[in-house]
Formats: structure tokens, sequence, C-alpha cells
């Protein structure tokens, strides 16, 4: 590692510790004897998005975020679960080594999370990705998310019950 100070390639590293999906080390020149901080973190290689149009372009993580964001106007999700779903899907993206992923799978795993956070920001979110045109979408939409709830009530009733 080379000193930002006096350009010397010889460093210590003092302390290293974890710090938000990165390591965080403390470093001292052996030259001049000045610290530093620096920061280690796993490159992910680029992850390209295939747009419904058949076009490319490079995943946009502030992109994701932007969208979650306008679903969940007004809504009880926090900061950190809406950071958390957008960790997830790059993090399923990079652990399966994929370099490409389609914006459709990338929609899905958005309303799969918000069906489980939220129902009206999933609606809100299915609305805009699933691009309703008329009252009978939306309402098609609460009712299969209505039946999804209740069938999952039931099997978690019967779980209880036995």
């Amino acid at each position: 590692m080379q000193c930002p100070f006096c350009g010397a390639r010889d460093t210590k590293v003092l302390d290293s510790r974890p710090a938000e999906h990165r390591i965080r080390r403390r470093r001292e020149c052996i030259f001049c004897g000045k610290r530093f901080t620096t920061y280690e973190m796993v490159e992910r290689p680029l992850l390209m998005v295939k747009k419904r149009d058949g076009s490319f372009e490079p995943f946009d993580r502030q992109k994701l975020i932007t969208g979650i964001f306008n679903a969940i106007k007004k809504r009880p999700v926090s900061v950190e679960q809406v950071a958390a779903i957008a960790e997830g899907i790059e993090q399923q993206c990079a652990n399966a080594m994929r370099s490409t992923v389609t914006s459709v799978d990338i929609g899905n795993w958005v309303m799969e999370h918000l069906k489980r956070i939220d129902a009206v920001a999933y609606i809100r979110f299915a609305s805009v990705y699933e691009d309703f045109t008329d009252v009978a979408s939306f309402v098609a939409a609460i009712s299969a998310l209505d039946e999804e709830t209740a069938a999952a009530k039931m099997a978690e009733s019967k779980e209880q019950g036995e």
C-alpha cells in the first residue's frame, strides 16, 4: 500500500476491523511514520441488466433504491429495510456468479421482498412495474395478495394447532 503522504510503498497494518461490507484498516507508513485509513472490499463483477426492450445497462443500485422509495412513501418501511432489499438482490446475483440479470427478475425479487414487508408498498410497486392500466388490474392484484395472506394464515394456524 502506498503512503498518501510521502509515496513510500512500505506500510504496516496497525488495526483491522469489519465496517459495512468492507474491512477498515488503520496503517502506518514505515518511512514517514504518518497514519492513514484504507478500506478493503470484495470486488463484484460488473452486473448488467437486460431491459425489456432487449438493451443492456449496468446495474444501478441507486436506481433500484429510488424505485423502492417511490413505493414506500409514507409507509412504515425503514431505510435499512430498503438497503437490505437492494443488498440482497445484488448479493444474490454475485453469489450465483451472474454477470447479467433481467429487469423482470429484479422487479419480481423486489415485489417478493415488499410483499413480506408492506402490502401497500407491494401494490404501489406492482402497479408501476406491471403497468396497471385500469382499476381491474389493481383489484386483481389486491385479491391475489389477500388470497396469499389468507392461505399463509391458515397454514400458520394449522402448524400452531399441531
